[in-house]
C-alpha cells in the first residue's frame, strides 16, 4: 500500500480487540480528520495467555495488509496499563529518588511489585507528576510483531496519554478532559488553567449514562478531589449520543466532543 508523506499506522490494542488504522501527522496536529480503520479483529478472551492472543491477532491483521516499512504508533487500552500521580520526596536530587518514589507509589496503589512493568513519567523533582506503566511482556510481544511485519515503531503509549497529548491544547480553562473507548470513560480532572491534570480516573460507563449521570459523576469526583466541578467536559472518543445533545437544564454540566475525535 502506497504511503503518503506524513502517514503512519495507529495500532489500537485492547484485551478484546485490535485494529490497524491509517493516520497522518497532519490530522494529528490539525485535528482536521480522523484515522481510517484498515482492519480490525476481535480477540477471544484468554486468561492464561492474554499477550499471546493479542500478538496472534495482530499478526493475522498485518498479514492481510501491505504495510511493510510503515512507521507505527501503538495505543494500549487503559485496562492494559497503569497511570498514577507521584509526589516527589522532599529533597529529591537524583533520578533514582524519583524512580523509587514512583515504584513505591505503584506498589501501594496496585498491590504488586513494578518489576514486570515498564515505567515512564514526566519526572519532576519539585511538583507532583504522573507516571505510566506498561507490561514488559506485552511490549516485548509488540516489538516482535513489528519486527516480523517490518514496521518501524515510533511510539507505544497508553491510550489516554495519547489522547491527552493530542487534545491538551484544546482544553478550555475550567473544563475537564475525558476519553471514551470500549464503554470506559477515562476522566482527566484538569486544573483551572486546563493545561495540567490533578487526577486521572477510569470509570465504567453504564448503559444509561445520560447527562444526569455525567453531571453527578463529575460533581462526585470533584468532591473527592477537593476541586470545583468543571463547567464543561471536553471528550475525545466515542462519547454517548446523549452527551452530545444540549443539557436538559442549567444545573447539568455540558459536554462537547473535540474536533477530529477518534
Amino acid at each position: 500500500m502506497r504511503r503518503a508523506i506524513g502517514q503512519f499506522l495507529r495500532i489500537d490494542v485492547s484485551p478484546h480487540a485490535v485494529s490497524v488504522q491509517r493516520a497522518s501527522n497532519w490530522n494529528r496536529w490539525s485535528r482536521s480528520g480522523s484515522p481510517v480503520v484498515l482492519a480490525s479483529q476481535a480477540i477471544a478472551p484468554s486468561a492464561e495467555h492474554p499477550v499471546d492472543a493479542i500478538a496472534n491477532a495482530l499478526r493475522a491483521l498485518l498479514g492481510e495488509l501491505d504495510v511493510s516499512g510503515w512507521p507505527a504508533s501503538f495505543a494500549l487500552a487503559d485496562e492494559l496499563t497503569r497511570t498514577w500521580r507521584v509526589t516527589p520526596p522532599a529533597g529529591a536530587a537524583r533520578m533514582a529518588d524519583l524512580e523509587a518514589a514512583a515504584a513505591l507509589r505503584f506498589q501501594s496503589l496496585f498491590g504488586e511489585a513494578p518489576t514486570a512493568w515498564q515505567l515512564s513519567a514526566d519526572w519532576d523533582a519539585v511538583q507532583p507528576f504522573f507516571a505510566a506503566a506498561m507490561p514488559r511482556a506485552l511490549l516485548a510481544a509488540l516489538q516482535l510483531v513489528a519486527q516480523d511485519g517490518k514496521l518501524s515503531i515510533v511510539a507505544i503509549e497508553p491510550r489516554f496519554i495519547g489522547a491527552w497529548n493530542r487534545s491538551r491544547r484544546s482544553v478550555k480553562p475550567g473544563a475537564w478532559f475525558g476519553h471514551v473507548h470500549d464503554n470506559l470513560l477515562t476522566l482527566g480532572a484538569a486544573e483551572a488553567d486546563g493545561k495540567s491534570l490533578r487526577a486521572i480516573r477510569p470509570l465504567p460507563l453504564p448503559r444509561d449514562a445520560d447527562h444526569q449521570w455525567l453531571t453527578q459523576t463529575l460533581q462526585r469526583e470533584a468532591l473527592l478531589l477537593d476541586m470545583e466541578a468543571p463547567m464543561l467536559l471536553q471528550v475525545d472518543g466515542d462519547a454517548p449520543a446523549a452527551w452530545r445533545a444540549p443539557p436538559a437544564n442549567a444545573a447539568q454540566i455540558p459536554c462537547s466532543v473535540l474536533a477530529g475525535s477518534a
